[in-house]
């Protein structure tokens, strides 16, 4: 009997080695080897190749063919329905990371009590909490009625028994994939090895049966999912739950749906009967702005396919420091830094020595550069102090020799924001054809420069009308 071999394997990518050390040489993490046998899982040869079995040939088809089921199982959650691309398609597997407390056995158990009063059969097991706590979670969101079946249990092989009882399960809810373990792995549960085969077991039942197999995923203190990342390249759709615990919604993000838009968000505002839909997040967002202050400016964004708009708040005042701070949140840092030189080099804006923060209201992330505009709006008119117009949106692109490109979506932008009671825009020149509305006389510069000249005339104009 051959004797079974000893091999590292790093928790946080997954690569092997054949000795332990303290730093994993493929992605620099420092004490994440831990020793497992190689008997199965990663790294492991066949068991017994005298024993393998001849492969089986398997049925070929046509693109062309009838849809035994409907695609897609609608929870009648909208906002949950939005972030998936339509509803929960059959025969997929999901995986639904957050920080722990953030809500995510919330949104599940009420998107399963809303699928089982529709007549869906819902398997939601958990290896987390016990029963009586799920219960109780059910009875403080009003659902404990609804004829979901609840299991509290670890080991795939006996998950799997338990779900092939009965009639064929539409949806079944796995909380989490790190507490689950298998016997065809020798490893304690939430290694590499364990959270890769049961991953495999589950997506592999889900393929051949058209359930939907939805699974909770832990996340890391830099907030990607924990385990290795091939677990995310197996599954057909990634959803990160986000939200600051002192803000009261929360933000469903797809970072990848294999059935439908990426980057699409769904809104929820936490209470204590539960999540509840935010199905406008505009008004959410810009619900306590004051219109009058100085360094204010409201970006026209998009998230996928939903326009949203956001304030962008700016501070700049006078540092005692030999170098000033540079403080965001809710946007990158370099970008600012970037749009600060930009000002500085076109514009004859000086910020050398100021201080300058920068805050997206509401704990709202910008990713996309059309904010750049918005941005560059607020920082001149914190520097002046004046205050820009309560009625107007911004959105573009600033490149560094201080030209504004335009970006997409230009005419769902300011739909969204004349639908909010907006009545002017500044947004890039040779942007898509804007029929009537506020985008017929909304200000396009070209240059960066003519948007600060229109800053700083306003001040003479407004002089002008005293006098």
């Amino acid at each position: 009997m051959a004797k079974s071999r000893v091999q590292f394997i790093c928790q946080n990518c997954g690569s092997v080695h054949q000795r332990w050390a303290g730093k994993c040489d493929a992605c620099g993490e420092w004490n994440t080897l831990v020793e497992e046998g190689t008997s199965g899982g990663i790294g492991s040869g066949p068991a017994n190749t005298r024993n393998a079995r001849k492969g089986r040939a398997v049925v070929l088809t046509s693109l062309a063919g009838d849809i035994e089921d409907a695609p897609r199982i609608v929870s009648g959650i909208g906002e949950l329905d939005r972030a998936t691309g339509g509803g929960f398609v059959r025969g997929s597997a999901l995986l639904v990371g957050g920080d722990p407390g953030i809500g995510k056995s919330t949104l599940l158990t009420q998107a399963a009590a809303a699928l089982a009063s529709k007549g869906h059969r819902i398997v939601y097991v958990s290896g987390e909490e016990a029963v009586a706590q799920i219960r109780l979670r059910a009875q403080r969101l009003g659902v404990a009625n609804t004829p979901v079946e609840l299991a509290a249990e670890t080991n795939v092989e006996d998950i799997l028994a338990t779900i092939a009882d009965g009639k064929r399960p539409d949806l079944v809810i796995l909380d989490s994939i790190q507490t689950l373990w298998t016997d065809l792995a020798d490893s304690a549960p939430g290694t590499v090895t364990q959270v890769r085969a049961a991953a495999q077991a589950m997506i592999r039942y889900a393929k051949s049966t058209g359930a939907a197999i939805v699974l909770v995923g832990h996340v890391t203190k830099e907030g990607q999912i924990a385990g290795p990342r091939v677990v995310e390249h197996m599954v057909d759709g990634v959803l990160y739950f986000e939200g600051e615990g002192n803000h009261h919604f929360r933000i469903l993000r797809t970072v990848k749906n294999r059935f439908g838009p990426t980057d699409e968000i769904g809104v929820f505002e936490m209470s204590d009967k539960g999540l509840r839909e935010v199905s406008n997040p505009s008004e959410l967002f810009l619900g306590e702005r004051h219109a009058k202050s100085p360094g204010a400016a409201v970006f026209a964004g998009m998230e996928g396919t939903r326009p949203v708009l956001v304030e962008i708040q700016a501070l700049v005042a006078p540092s005692s420091l030999g170098t000033p701070r540079r403080a965001v949140v809710g946007w990158d840092g370099a970008r600012l830094s970037m749009v600060l030189a930009v000002l500085e080099a076109h514009c004859g804006v000086r910020f050398g020595q100021q201080d300058v923060y920068l805050n997206v209201a509401g704990g709202y992330r910008i990713s996309e550069p059309a904010a750049d505009l918005a941005v560059a709006a607020a920082l001149v008119s914190s520097l002046t102090g004046i205050a820009l117009p309560a009625d107007c949106v911004y959105f573009g692109e600033i490149s560094l020799s201080g030209a504004v490109r335009p970006v997409a979506h230009a005419q769902q932008r300011l739909k969204e924001a004349e639908k909010l009671g907006f009545g002017s825009a500044v947004l890039p020149l040779g942007s898509e054809e804007l029929a009537g509305g506020i985008g017929a006389g909304a200000f396009q510069p070209t240059e960066l420069a003519d948007l600060v000249a229109r800053i700083a005339g306003s001040r003479r104009g407004r002089a002008d009308d005293e006098e």
